[in-house]
């Protein structure tokens, strides 16, 4: 079972940058990808940023070019820099990881707030 926590969230006026963090308990070397979704108020989930084992990433349309993901194994970390956001970018950001036997495991989430 991989646990998951998150950080780093906050309120933020557009324009402004936030870094999340998403500490696993354990090495991630193993797990297959980890990554970001996010959810806005009366809105589903939807996938932020992925970044897979082999390294490849793959981000939403909506933040390409303003958000990144990495990972620092050392920590078992993986963070989401956030630049240039906007207020459509409000919603609980919640890590995911999927391991080895492709199961989903979640963190409790964070919330990010951009005010106009």
């Amino acid at each position: 079972q991989v646990q998951l926590v998150e950080s780093g969230g906050g309120l933020v006026q557009a324009g402004g940058s936030l870094r999340l963090s998403c500490a696993a308990a354990e090495s991630i070397l193993s797990i297959n990808a980890m990554g970001w979704y996010r959810q806005a108020p009366g809105k589903q989930r939807e996938l932020v940023a992925a970044l897979r084992r082999g390294g490849t990433t793959n981000y939403a349309d909506s933040v390409k070019g303003r958000f990144t993901v990495s990972r620092d194994n050392a920590k078992n970390t993986v963070y989401l820099q956030m630049n240039s956001l906007k207020p459509e970018d409000t919603a609980v950001y919640y890590c995911n990881a999927v391991d080895q036997e492709w199961e989903d495991y979640w963190g409790q989430g964070t919330q990010v707030t951009v005010s106009s």
